[in-house]
């Protein structure tokens, strides 16, 4: 029997957004400095890269496989329905920039969701996938749109220069965001900076940090280790002092043999107020919980290779806004996204030799492995 929730979600309304006049206005400006930091690389290399999250780091075939016996408020869009999807894992680090992995700053990880059915988000109306855009923080590092605007300006700025100089300055925002969680907190901004400390990738814990649709309701994504060898990684230090692609050669050397399993949860939205969906505020985890209600698994494999950058970081776009109205990202931060997302793939699409398209499977997936099934995971933890 379905279990049910221990908490009370809000309904989706549509009025849970309250636009700005200007935000037409500060999306134009935030997508033109994203294509001034894609031009700025391109010029340098002459090959088009991702604006921010440009650096891969594990590029997986997995499946996500939906929970049985879900509580209706949690059975919302692609997981309505106890199924198994296929899906495509992109592991990152956020500047525009593919800098040696002593430049520590946050990890992003990117789930493609494919064959998913459903009304489509505008846009995405020539896709079949649903993507989730998570980063290594609970709170996003902008307290709101202008300030995102802000802070991208001066990341732009400083793109292309003075790699050494954002070696040493790492060093001294990772000693100082050591201190801050010393005292039990966390510095977003720090950590954006260069100061996220030089933890493995697959010990870490993702988050979609801004809200969106459940369906009828309201939440927040999360992705966290729930297999016992990616949770042995959590908070393992690397040393990045000598090789500069340190982190992608441990998620290589990890899946050479092993498998890992995360927990996809939902945390709802219970109240406006106390949970508001147009700030950037963490939500109050006491009062509404994180839940999972799906599995994510990849088998062991070669985690990167050229042939998979091609098709992952050349061929394929991860966007809030690839996806169903079911899952509409919510709020300033995010409708701020969808036009700067847009461009970028289009800027990459025209350049490089691989144009920019939205899968129908995974290009790396042995055939037939995890399409759309009768889901094999249950309710246990």
């Amino acid at each position: 029997m379905t279990s049910r929730l221990a908490v009370t979600p809000l309904r989706y309304h549509p009025d849970v957004e309250h636009i700005q006049p200007d935000e037409p206005q500060t999306a134009r400006d935030l997508a033109e400095t994203v294509l001034s930091i894609a031009q700025k690389t391109y010029a340098d290399s002459g090959h088009a890269t991702r604006s921010v999250h440009a650096k891969s780091h594990g590029l997986l075939a997995a499946r996500l496989e939906i929970l049985l016996d879900l509580p209706r408020e949690l059975a919302q869009g692609i997981f309505a329905d106890p199924l198994g999807y296929e899906a495509v894992v992109r592991f990152s680090t956020t500047p525009g920039d593919l800098f040696h992995d002593s430049v520590s700053t946050p990890r992003g990880m990117a789930v493609k969701v494919l064959n998913v059915e459903g009304a489509r988000l505008p846009g995405s109306e020539g896709s079949t996938s649903q993507d989730f855009v998570l980063v290594n923080g609970r709170a996003f590092n902008s307290s709101n749109g202008k300030a995102f605007l802000r802070n991208l300006k001066m990341l732009a700025l400083t793109t292309d220069r003075l790699e050494g100089t954002k070696e040493m300055l790492s060093k001294v925002l990772k000693g100082l965001e050591s201190v801050v969680e010393a005292a039990g907190g966390e510095s977003a901004m720090l950590k954006s900076l260069g100061g996220n400390p030089q933890t493995h990738i697959l010990g870490e814990s993702f988050f979609s940090q801004l809200p969106l649709r459940h369906g009828d309701h309201v939440a927040k994504i999360a992705v966290v280790p729930a297999s016992d060898n990616l949770r042995a990684l959590a908070g393992t230090r690397l040393d990045t002092s000598e090789d500069p692609d340190v982190i992608r050669h441990e998620v290589e050397r990890f899946f050479a043999e092993q498998t890992a399993v995360w927990h996809l949860q939902v945390q709802l939205c219970t109240d406006l107020a106390e949970m508001p969906v147009e700030g950037v505020e963490t939500w109050d985890e006491k009062k509404s919980p994180f839940v999972t209600i799906a599995r994510l698994v990849a088998e062991p494999q070669p985690a990167w290779t050229e042939a998979r950058s091609q098709a992952v970081d050349d061929g394929m776009h991860f966007s809030p806004w690839n996806g169903i109205e079911a899952h509409k990202p919510l709020g300033a931060i995010m409708r701020l996204r969808k036009l700067a997302y847009e461009k970028s793939a289009a800027f990459r699409s025209q350049r490089n030799a691989t144009s920019v398209v939205e899968p129908l499977s995974c290009p790396f997936a042995e055939s037939g492995a995890g399409q759309k099934s009768a889901s094999l995971a249950n309710g246990e933890q």
